[in-house]
């Protein structure tokens, strides 16, 4: 058995072909989307792929960890992108923005990722001790981060619970997902992102209290004053 775990770490070694490697990952959340984990073939995914089975195991030792190589590929490259332009972005409301914007563009601009994740991931336990978990926990401390900063420059409420409120706004858009996987609605997820910021920031930002004036008005008889 040891030396069958030698082996296996031995032949993931050898697979240092970044492009087949993505055109395996995209196959197989092809595959997965149009089937479901259960019914998807190995098989049906090196067709896809246009490699051999014994290629797919070169790279990924079973089909689930297959499947939770998915989610940890595509959101390394989200993670990276969002770095790169928040730092670019002035002001935590901005920074929100942005975030709820990308959060949904990543499932509008890949319906079969949404489904992946959606309808296959997000029931599998197994997921959760994946290091691609991990990744995607780290994406999702971009918004926590904006939040607290928004608190902390006195922008959004003081009574703001940053884990609370991303989970609302993840937890709204992962709905929308959902419902576009299965229903096919709402047809354009990106419309909603400008509808779904303003609602968050209605309960969370501090509102300036317009400055006060006192007029006063004397209000004359004109009748009293003629001769």
């Amino acid at each position: 058995m040891t030396s069958k775990a030698h082996g296996s770490k031995k032949i993931r070694k050898l697979a240092k072909n970044p492009s087949k490697q993505l055109a395996i990952l995209d196959a197989a959340k092809h595959i997965f989307a149009e089937r479901g984990f259960h019914e998807a073939t190995v098989s049906s995914i090196a067709k896809k792929a246009h490699v051999s089975e014994a290629t797919i195991y070169e790279y990924f030792s079973t089909k689930e960890e297959l499947l939770f190589s998915i989610p940890g590929e595509k959101i390394l490259e989200y993670q990276k992108k969002n770095r790169e332009i928040l730092q670019y972005i002035q002001g935590p409301t901005n920074k929100l923005r942005f975030l709820i914007f990308r959060h949904l563009q990543l499932y509008a601009s890949d319906s079969d990722y949404g489904k992946v994740v959606m309808l296959i991931l997000k029931t599998n336990r197994n997921f959760l001790n994946t290091e691609a978990y991990k990744i995607v926990q780290a994406s999702a401390r971009n918004t926590t981060e904006v939040l607290v900063e928004g608190i902390e420059s006195g922008e959004f409420r003081p009574d703001t619970q940053p884990y609370l409120l991303r989970a609302m706004i993840w937890g709204t858009i992962e709905h929308l997902v959902i419902r576009k996987s299965l229903l096919g609605k709402p047809e354009d997820l990106l419309s909603l992102a400008d509808e779904i910021t303003n609602t968050i920031l209605q309960g969370v930002l501090v509102h300036k209290k317009e400055p006060a004036f006192n007029i006063h008005i004397t209000m004359e008889d004109k009748d009293q004053e003629r001769p």
